[in-house]
């Protein structure tokens, strides 16, 4: 990285299904580009890179599921390594701020918590996977399961329920205690958004846990922000 590039910045969003990322990470890299003028690079896991997005497909048809919650974070884990080494750090590297779509907080709730893998397991994986790589800031879309399958199903428009949206309710319900233990634990890296509040509220909650850790990426709401505000009315509620 150059010494005048500016340090690359790490966000990852996390929640149960339905909770709205997509979207409002849709949302955040418009109003980053518009009021930093930062590259922003938009991602999500499993994929990101050719091989991860293959790696991805195979996980959600439920193809390592007979093989139990191990084999299914090894290969979390192995399009994690691929997707880091190819697209975010070089990404980091040259200043970019990256938004991620899960990252390894999801292999701990889906596969630890709510799957019942030992967390000395995926303490392991973490090591040897993350290395010295950790988000500066996640940002955990916290609402009640039945709300978020409710957005999942509609979303999917009669398409049948991937691998992890047909678990039962109780799994999901674990998933959203996991998501919160892991924020209750790292306080300084996590903030907890109210999923359940219209997008443009959980919007301005995102954007002021932004402008509280870097004011010089994104000011206070109504210091640069109005013309980016202005063109979320009218839109619809998006899961």
């Amino acid at each position: 990285m150059s010494s005048d590039a500016p340090r690359g910045v790490f966000i990852t969003f996390e929640g149960g299904e339905g909770a709205g990322k997509s979207t409002q990470i849709a949302r955040l890299a418009e109003t980053l580009r518009t009021v930093s003028g930062r590259e922003v690079v938009t991602t999500r896991e499993p994929g990101g890179t050719d091989r991860a997005e293959a790696l991805r497909a195979a996980l959600l048809r439920g193809v390592a599921k007979p093989y139990g919650p191990f084999a299914e974070a090894l290969m979390f884990a192995a399009a994690r390594i691929d997707h880091i080494e190819n697209l975010i750090s070089p990404a980091l590297s040259r200043g970019a701020i990256v938004l991620c779509d899960r990252f390894s907080d999801s292999t701990r709730a889906y596969q630890g918590a709510a799957g019942g893998l030992d967390p000395a397991l995926i303490d392991s994986l973490e090591r040897v996977t993350l290395e010295d790589l950790r988000p500066d800031l996640t940002l955990i879309l916290d609402l009640p399961p039945e709300a978020g399958l409710a957005r999942a199903q509609r979303r999917g428009a009669g398409e049948p329920a991937d691998r992890f949206e047909a678990e039962g309710m109780r799994f999901h319900e674990r998933l959203r205690t996991a998501f919160r233990g892991i924020a209750e634990a790292e306080p300084e890296r996590c903030r907890v958004i109210d999923a359940d509040l219209g997008p443009d509220a959980v919007e301005a909650a995102i954007a002021a846990a932004i402008a509280a850790r870097w004011p010089d990426l994104l000011p206070a709401a109504g210091e640069g922000q109005g013309e980016v505000g202005k063109e979320r009315e009218g839109q619809g509620h998006a899961a």
